[in-house]
């Protein structure tokens, strides 16, 4: 597709959603929006998950919910597929975008070969876009990065039947058909997904998710160098640096994309009120910068002491009182 308009963007699911949905002729969706009408924002720490021999966490919902989410409240009809067969995979792929259809693909990081070298592990819930191929080659739209990139056959393949959790099983996503979007139907969109990400941070019945996991995790923080060491336990704090800041912008990225959302909101529904709760999730995007900056630290040995654990714990403890009492103020504030 010669046309086709790259969109670079900060997380790759919402740079997928915003550049298929406009390929759809939905110009006004930008990454704020999709991911707030999505609810991306959350936080979940599995404890039955290691990734890369560290701890499963996850700042943002699911992989494909923010897609699938933002179409169905805007009411774009989606087609989305996965596949037992590599053969199988490669034939659809191959006739959409000879079709000149666009689509989505979740993939695992590892065999993404214009990806730097140090970022190339095993995740497997990265979201790029293919809209053509030349020869042996796929054109590759991937979001996060500034330009368009190609991927051979080979790997391509290998990207989309990565092994482990999450494992994309060719799952490829694209829209089909988008209807007239009304003010009406855009602002319902943003009241359902603030309401769903209410309730995903408070009220999910777990330790393990929302603000209780922040705390969940800050208590395992606290226990782990007297439990593994303090180079194991450094370990595990890089990893959830990687999550954190590496992995589609993390903790901290997102946070700054949801204030980004809200304002965007309160412009939308002409009401202040929304712009003092994005100031409180530009703080929590700054605090989650700061955790990061601390854990890096004892990850890289500088500091390795009980007492700086005690004090990643200390911000995470912070991080979840902030975003407590500003999702209980955004679940008060009446739109429409």
């Amino acid at each position: 597709m010669s046309d086709f308009k790259h969109i670079q963007t900060a997380h790759c699911e919402n740079g997928v959603t915003v550049n298929l949905l406009q390929q759809q002729g939905l110009d006004f969706l930008n990454e704020p929006l999709a991911f707030g009408i999505g609810s991306g924002l959350f936080y979940i720490h599995i404890p039955f998950l290691k990734v890369n021999g560290g701890p499963g966490i996850s700042f943002r919902s699911m992989p494909g919910a923010i897609f699938k989410r933002t179409c169905k409240a805007l009411d774009v009809k989606v087609e989305r597929k996965k596949f037992k067969s590599r053969e199988a995979a490669k034939r659809y792929l191959d006739q959409k975008v000879d079709e000149g259809i666009p689509v989505g693909c979740q993939v695992g990081v590892f065999h993404l070969m214009y990806f730097p070298k140090e970022y190339r592990f095993h995740f497997n819930a990265h979201n790029l876009i293919v809209f053509g191929r030349e020869g042996d080659e796929y054109l590759v739209s991937d979001p996060v990065m500034e330009t368009t990139t190609r991927l051979s056959a080979k790997d391509m393949e290998k990207v989309r039947f990565a092994k482990g959790a999450l494992a994309p099983n060719g799952h490829v996503y694209y829209p089909v058909q988008a209807g007239q979007i009304t003010e009406e139907k855009l602002r319902q969109g943003i009241i359902t997904g603030i309401n769903r990400n209410v309730r995903d941070m408070l009220r999910i019945p777990t330790r393990f998710a929302g603000v209780r996991g922040i705390n969940h995790t800050a208590g395992k923080v606290r226990k782990w160098r007297a439990q593994h060491g303090e180079r194991k336990a450094g370990l595990f704090l890089g990893q959830i640096v990687r999550m954190q800041e590496e992995i589609g912008t993390g903790g901290g990225g997102f946070r700054f994309i949801y204030a980004a959302f809200l304002e965007q909101a309160s412009e939308i529904f002409g009401n202040d009120k929304l712009i003092g709760i994005s100031e409180q999730f530009t703080k929590s995007g700054d605090l989650w910068r700061d955790s990061a900056l601390q854990m890096a630290g004892i990850y890289k040995g500088r500091i390795t002491d009980q007492k700086h654990f005690e004090e990643c714990a200390d911000i995470m403890n912070e991080i979840s009182a902030l975003e407590k009492q500003a999702f209980k103020d955004l679940s008060k504030i009446k739109l429409g």
